[in-house]
């Protein structure tokens, strides 16, 4: 063991070296997006205790996922490999492999605790925890189900991230051995639809009107994939299950999926529910809304509700941060705030996720930094998900195994600037046909380019400038004088493919 412990000591940091090694606390939450979170934008909210961890530390302003998906991002994470390397692809037809490599294995051998609470979302159960309490599939808002390690299901009494919370302080506190380093991921279901809020704040946000983005109206001029999508507020959201419109008195406020998580409520809970959404109901159908005014009107719906169970969540971060602070843990650890993936707030007319346009493509991502990692402020060279693995094994003391595809972020976070930093993502989405109709597609993003070629039932290609074209409204792929940035784009499309192995680029070479 001995000899164990000086082979790791080399590989970290000096100040961890001469202090023990970090703890990791990693928060994630499901279809947050950077336009929800104030310390990237202020049009919106106020996120308080988000926005302490980037003040604390770092910000990273070109972050991006692999493939913009709730299961898929959370293998991508585990493993630091893309999903034809990880095995899931897709939420649709996917059963993570929990016997193959993960970082929190390789962290479990080099004396780490490793504890998960909250959305798994993998369909296997999770392999390489020393503790793990999850929720079932997607979970509930509301009086939550819980698996625990032996293999029982619970139902848990309150709102789910407060109750995932409670669990996570509770296992910090009183469950893990204090005599050694931690990793906990502390995994919310906010802010996934269908946006049900903690009681408390039924009626926040219900006076804000927010601002229609520029793309709101957008016509998909030139992007046949993005015609054919139903991710459509105006025409694809549900009018009961996510905007929550009911005739009262003759039309339940259960829709099909609405039922099941407002069937698990109080007597008490769901009468003040049913008394505020009722309120909104009649308000609606006195007005006899349609065309834009009816878009319009869903939007200010879903961007409200959206917000009220954000508010909980900020509220649930200041708590774990508060309790470290309190315990004086924050000098030896490392907390990390992401979500799986981006989220469209309107843009383009949609909610969800999928496409690798900006909103989905990029993910919030901000860490508040133990002493040791010097960097502050905004980091802006490219990250994705897959650098989690490496970054957390470096940190421990673990030297990243070489088939991990990710790049450990630590020089990064010692303010450091490799010459020699990646100038592009890869990234690639597979679950069609399916929910939302998203088609098939993969792509490559420079600082300034981004290049996506929709494949399987389809063969569109789209091409953008991103500095002329920050909407993405414009396809230039085929314009005239663009001949010479589209062989730029695929002679890179072709390397990352090759340099990641892909196998998508033998049904569909470049050359």
């Amino acid at each position: 063991m001995k000899k164990e412990l000086l082979y790791l000591l080399p590989l970290l940091p000096a100040a961890v070296a001469g202090q023990g090694r970090y703890n990791i606390v990693y928060i994630m939450t499901d279809d947050h997006t950077a336009q929800m979170m104030s310390c990237y934008d202020k049009r919106y909210v106020e996120t308080p205790n988000l926005d302490r961890i980037a003040a604390d530390g770092v910000k990273f302003v070109n972050s991006y996922v692999a493939n913009s998906l709730s299961g898929p991002s959370r293998a991508c994470m585990l493993t630091g490999k893309h999903s034809h390397k990880n095995g899931f692809t897709n939420n649709e037809h996917g059963i993570f492999d929990g016997t193959q490599q993960t970082m929190p294995k390789l962290l479990q051998k080099a004396g780490y605790q490793t504890a998960i609470i909250g959305k798994w979302h993998l369909v296997s159960l999770p392999t390489g925890f020393d503790y793990w309490n999850i929720v079932p599939g997607q979970g509930d808002y509301y009086n939550p189900n819980f698996i625990t390690m032996d293999n029982d299901t619970v139902v848990e009494r309150g709102y789910l991230t407060n109750i995932i919370t409670d669990k996570s302080i509770d296992w910090m506190e009183n469950q893990r051995d204090k005599s050694k380093p931690f990793i906990l991921f502390i995994h919310h279901k906010a802010c996934h639809r269908n946006w049900l809020p903690e009681m408390k704040y039924l009626t926040l946000y219900e006076d804000k009107t927010f601002p229609l983005p520029e793309t709101f109206y957008d016509d998909y001029e030139g992007r046949i994939a993005a015609q054919q999508q139903q991710m459509s507020i105006a025409r694809d959201i549900d009018r009961t299950d996510d905007v929550k419109i009911y005739r009262p008195g003759m039309e339940s406020p259960l829709g099909p999926t609405h039922l099941g998580m407002l069937s698990r409520m109080d007597k008490a809970d769901l009468m003040r529910y049913c008394y505020v959404y009722d309120s909104i109901s009649n308000d609606f159908l006195s007005r006899h809304l349609e065309g834009k005014a009816l878009a319009e009107f869903k939007y200010q719906r879903y961007m409200r509700d959206y917000a009220k169970v954000l508010k909980s969540l900020d509220d649930n971060v200041g708590r774990v941060l508060d309790y470290l602070e309190k315990k004086g843990m924050l000098d030896s650890t490392l907390v990390v705030y992401t979500s799986d993936q981006g989220f469209y707030m309107g843009e383009h007319g949609w909610f969800d996720k999928r496409f690798m346009y900006e909103e989905s493509l990029s993910t919030p991502l901000v860490m508040r930094l133990p002493k040791g990692l010097e960097a502050r402020g905004d980091i802006e060279e490219m990250v994705q998900n897959i650098d989690y693995a490496p970054t957390f094994l470096e940190l421990a003391g673990v030297k990243p195994p070489k088939d991990m595809q990710g790049r450990s972020l630590v020089p990064l976070l010692e303010g450091k600037h490799p010459r020699d930093w990646r100038k592009s993502v890869y990234y690639h989405y597979y679950e069609y046909p399916a929910e939302h109709m998203v088609k098939r597609h993969y792509g490559v993003r420079t600082d300034r380019y981004k290049l996506i070629h929709f494949y399987n039932d389809i063969d569109a290609w789209e091409l953008y400038d991103l500095k002329n074209d920050p909407h993405e409204l414009h396809n230039l792929y085929g314009q005239p004088g663009m001949e010479k940035v589209t062989k730029q784009m695929r002679r890179e499309l072709r390397k990352l493919q090759e340099e990641y192995d892909d196998p998508i680029r033998n049904q569909y070479p470049l050359d």
